[in-house]
This record gives C-alpha cells, structure tokens and sequence, in this order.
C-alpha cells in the first residue's frame, strides 16, 4: 500500500484541458454542461440515504479520484466533512478550495483506518489497472468506519451510447469499463455487502424534471448511460 507511483499519472497531462476533452457532440446534447452530470449524481446519493434514513449532515465523506473537485465542491455542505485524493497533482491543482490529498499510487489511499462514513469512487475504477482493482477497493474499504457506505458509480457498458462516447474520449483511451455484475464482485470479493444498484442517465438535462420519476421506476434495469452501486 505504501508502493510509489511507477510513473506520472496518467491525468497530469489532462488537466490543463480537461473540461474540453471530455466533450462529445452526443454528451452535449444531452445536457448543456457537466454540471447537469455532477447533480445527477448527488440526485442519487441523496436519494439513497433518504431511504435508509441516515442523516448526511452527520457523515465524514471521501470522494476517490476525486479529479479537480467538481463533485465534491457541489455536495460537500450536505456532509459534516468532505474530503477527496487523487493520484494527479496536476488535477488537484483545480482544488484550492477543498480539503484533499495526493494518492502515492491508484490503489493507496492516504487517509488513516476508519475515517470516513461514506466513500464514492465515480467513474475512476474503468482507469485503474485491472490487476490493482481489488487493491482498491480493500483500501476503501480500510478507510471505512464499521457500517460505512460504499459507492461506486461508473459508465453502463451495457448502453451502446456510452460505449461510443467512452471509445472516442481522448481521457478514456486506457478505459477497461466494468459491468455492474463486476462492479459487484470486487465489492463482495472485499468482504462488503452489495445493497443496492441503480442505473441512472436516461433522459436528457431538458427532459429531467417531466421524466425523473420514469427514470426512477426503471432504475433496476440496465438502461442508463451509468449505474450507482452501493455496499456496506
């Protein structure tokens, strides 16, 4: 865990045109910018905690790979802390306003046994090595208090939109994307317990509020543009 990066990471040389190299004329046709992606994403974690019943205003949250932030500085003030780490310094530079760490390597976490609550790792696990996957998530799961939340969001293979997206993507030419049957199995192969998995992405930004609760009844079928998979 301690193992040095054997070479600059990857998204050093991203950074500085990040935002422009992850455009796609299907992407932005359906929403009008990232954020619309970043919401979307929190519009899943806030609705999971709602049904447990966990208050996330009382949860220490770490964001893996958190990348320049943009996640993190949109939910953090529903968590009583936020932090995030990311193996690029370069990306990290974007995170002057956040509490993160640099990761030595894609599967250390630089954070103590049992600090947090709730870990997410979104779309960062079809960029790691598959060799060093379940490294990975036995750091997460380290890092993790006793009945912490695990949530690992990632692209649906199984949407032939996305996988057209992912193959001309420029930061995705290393991607190995994972189905959720996968996604699973590294969580169960690490001693965590799979409780839920949604898919999500359906509609575009224009017609999310008329078809949100369409979406939310089709979340169990694998049509999405990317699926939340969360384990304690």
């Amino acid at each position: 865990m301690n193992r040095q990066q054997e070479k600059p990471p990857e998204f050093d040389r991203f950074a500085e045109s990040y935002p422009e190299l992850i455009r796609d004329p299907i992407r932005d046709r359906f929403a009008s910018g990232g954020r619309f992606f970043f919401e979307r994403k929190i519009e899943i974690i806030q609705a999971y905690f709602r049904k447990t019943g966990a208050q996330t205003q009382q949860l220490d949250w770490l964001d893996v790979g958190c990348g320049q932030g943009d996640l993190l500085r949109l939910a953090r003030s529903n968590f009583k802390s936020a932090a995030g780490c990311d193996p690029s310094g370069e990306m990290l530079k974007s995170c002057g306003d956040l509490n993160v760490r640099r990761q030595a390597s894609v599967d250390a976490l630089p954070y103590d046994d049992a600090s947090f609550d709730f870990l997410t790792a979104v779309c960062v696990y079809h960029h790691v090595p598959l060799d060093r996957r379940a490294e990975l998530t036995a750091e997460s799961r380290r890092v993790l208090r006793p009945g912490g939340i695990l949530c690992i969001i990632e692209h649906n293979p199984l949407n032939p939109i996305t996988r057209r997206i992912v193959s001309r993507s420029p930061v995705d030419a290393d991607a190995k994307l994972l189905t959720p049957n996968e996604t699973g199995g590294l969580l169960s192969n690490a001693g965590c317990k799979v409780l839920e998995t949604r898919f999500f992405l359906l509609f575009p930004e224009r017609l999310h509020r008329l078809t949100r609760p369409l979406e939310d009844t089709l979340r169990a079928l694998p049509f999405g543009g990317q699926y939340a998979v969360f384990a304690v």
